[in-house]
């Protein structure tokens, strides 16, 4: 995880390790990119990262 510079905290998708296998071309597409975490999540992932 890491912030943006408008202060979002962007992180990384699950799912992406193994069982690769059995997925369509796009879902893996789709997984390679990061995305940035719920409004729901970011006070809580700002404290993981040591950020008040």
């Amino acid at each position: 995880m890491k912030l943006t510079g408008k202060g979002k905290v962007k992180r990384y998708q699950a799912k992406t390790s193994h069982f690769m296998r059995h997925k369509t071309k796009k879902a893996k597409r789709h997984l390679v990119h990061s995305v940035i975490v719920h409004k729901s999540e970011e006070k809580r992932m700002k404290q993981l990262l040591g950020i008040f």
